[in-house]
């Protein structure tokens, strides 16, 4: 093992320093030869896209005028296991969990609620699409304003009906590990665990 790959021993079979999950079962995190096996999970990402436009009071460029972008935002989560249905989580759930915060912030205008033109700016006729924010409403102040909303609507374990009256829920056990959103083709924010 001269450039530290594993070569086939007497036999003719490679061998490798992986440890295999057998059935459902996953690795344990244990050191097996210069491999740590760590715990697998499952991942599943929602996509929504947006159109929102900002100002940051702040910024000594172009962006403290009103500018909008066509925004995507990538929820996701992650759970050891599956659920009944085979499912980290319904996509449906998501939907619904984040519809609120979606509607509020598509076709809106995010602005730091105290920025002098934000009362003038809510005067007007677009005053209903003004969305003020405690702080600069920058992409990355975006991105945990939605991460913490999801992470309490899944730690309440909330249930939602969709306009048929179907059942969805999120499950005990699934884990939010980040919120991306994107301000253009080039350049996004993110917020969530390490």
């Amino acid at each position: 093992m001269q450039d530290g790959c594993p070569r086939a021993g007497a036999t003719g079979r490679r061998r490798t320093n992986f440890v295999g999950a057998t059935g459902v079962g996953l690795p344990t995190g244990r050191l097996v030869g210069s491999i740590i096996a760590v715990p697998m999970v499952y991942r599943v990402c929602k996509s929504f896209h947006i159109e929102s436009g900002h100002m940051l009071s702040r910024h000594a460029g172009l962006c403290r005028f009103p500018h909008g972008h066509s925004r995507r935002v990538d929820v996701v989560l992650s759970s050891a296991t599956l659920d009944e249905n085979g499912m980290v989580c319904d996509f449906k759930a998501l939907k619904l969990a984040l519809k609120p915060l979606m509607d509020k912030y598509d076709h809106a205008m995010l602005v730091n609620a105290a920025d002098e033109t934000m009362l003038e700016l809510r005067k007007g006729p677009l005053g209903a699409r003004i969305v003020a924010i405690d702080e600069e409403p920058t992409t990355e102040v975006m991105s945990r304003l939605i991460y913490v909303h999801l992470a309490g609507e899944l730690k309440a374990g909330k249930v939602y009906h969709d306009e048929r009256g179907v059942v969805y829920g999120l499950r005990a056990g699934v884990a939010l590990e980040r919120v991306r959103v994107s301000e253009t083709e080039t350049t996004w924010a993110e917020y969530g665990g390490g």
